[in-house]
């Protein structure tokens, strides 16, 4: 069991319950959900958050719980706080006839206290040119601000992975690592535990090696090996810049996983020698 308190960020892509494979559909969605929601709360460090992807039921489908259920459990039983939700609209997807076709799904954002961890510089986009310019002639906003650039606010314009994605791994419901890594550096620092037990394609693994977080992770799907190390092969061979050799992993076996960090203290202080990494077979709570 994880101690109490030891976890930065929860990064959770459960199932949707709208029956896209065998593991997607729960006769009692909230009740299954409960379980990991309040657990959720127990290893949360005071300054912890927890980003919840997820999806709405239509038509026949909806009755057994969605992200609306998800979010009315947590209104009424748990004490975190709803920090944001995150619009993730995305351009490609399947056409519909019969209603508007989707393009985004929601993500909720929970922190555990007032306290909790944000780092908005970490994420800001930057200004082009030449609105660099037009903000500089406005003696009350400082130079400085301009040139960290904005905020990228609660509507994440960012593409879904096309069939051949460079980033595929073969998981059915892999999510881009730019919508992961955002939530990464947004709400967990540097050499904090960042944990996602609905690990499925490893992108979560993935991103917080690449910023210097330790991770542990976990799924029901007996290919997570194989699609963690298929993102570690893409990561060590990306020319994007985001990894650097200079932070150097380790992946502990089942019998050292009490060595990984979320067990002491030294977890959540800053990172300096590399990262430390744990995943492995698990149930869906």
């Amino acid at each position: 069991m994880l101690p109490d308190n030891s976890v930065q960020l929860i990064v959770c892509d459960p199932p949707y319950n709208i029956n896209l494979a065998h593991w997607d559909n729960f006769p009692n969605y909230i009740e299954w959900a409960s379980r990991w929601l309040d657990e959720s709360y127990r290893v949360l460090a005071p300054s912890g958050n927890l980003a919840i992807f997820g999806g709405l039921q239509y038509q026949s489908e909806a009755g057994s719980g969605d992200l609306f259920d998800l979010l009315a459990y947590m209104r009424k039983n748990s004490s975190m706080l709803l920090a944001n939700v995150v619009i993730w609209h995305y351009r490609n997807g399947m056409s519909a006839q019969r209603f508007f076709a989707n393009r985004h799904e929601e993500i909720l954002w929970f922190a555990k206290t007032k306290g909790y961890f944000f780092d908005l510089d970490a994420v800001r986009m930057p200004f082009d040119e030449k609105t660099k310019k037009l903000y500089k002639r406005d003696k009350r906003l400082k130079p400085e601000s301009i040139e960290k650039g904005k905020n990228p606010t609660n509507v994440w314009q960012i593409s879904r992975l096309n069939a051949n994605s460079s980033e595929r791994v073969g998981h059915p419901t892999q999510k881009p690592l730019d919508v992961v890594r955002r939530l990464v550096q947004a709400l967990s620092f540097r050499g904090s535990v960042v944990l996602d037990f609905f690990a499925g394609s490893g992108s979560t693994t993935r991103v917080a090696i690449e910023q210097g977080r330790h991770s542990l992770a976990c799924d029901v799907d007996a290919r997570l090996k194989e699609y963690i190390q298929q993102q570690l092969k893409n990561m060590q061979s990306s020319s994007q810049g985001h990894f650097s050799p200079a932070l150097p992993y380790t992946f502990l076996k089942q019998d050292e996983f009490k060595e990984h960090p979320v067990f002491s203290f030294a977890g959540r202080e800053v990172l300096t020698e590399g990262v430390a990494t744990s995943f492995g077979p698990g149930r869906h709570c």
